[in-house]
């Protein structure tokens, strides 16, 4: 059982978008603060009444990002 809930975060034209790889979670934010909001609350709603062993996870399981860089950036 996982004991942390995982997104992978990137950059599209105006957004950012964040995906869940625990759960079946997608979300977006014009800035990475609201972004995290929406993280958090798109997990919750994802969960609300669920019993988070069906996915995979361990109760109360925080949750980590993974933020995408742009190829020519990841090189500075």
């Amino acid at each position: 059982m996982k004991g942390i809930i995982q997104y992978r975060i990137f950059k599209s034209d105006s957004y950012y978008v964040a995906e869940g790889l625990d759960l079946p979670v997608v979300t977006q934010g014009k800035t990475l603060d609201e972004l995290a909001k929406n993280i958090q609350e798109a997990t919750e709603l994802c969960l609300e009444g669920e019993n988070p062993a069906d996915f995979g996870l361990a109760p109360a399981s925080p949750l980590l990002v993974n933020f995408e860089l742009p190829r020519a950036l990841a090189h500075a």
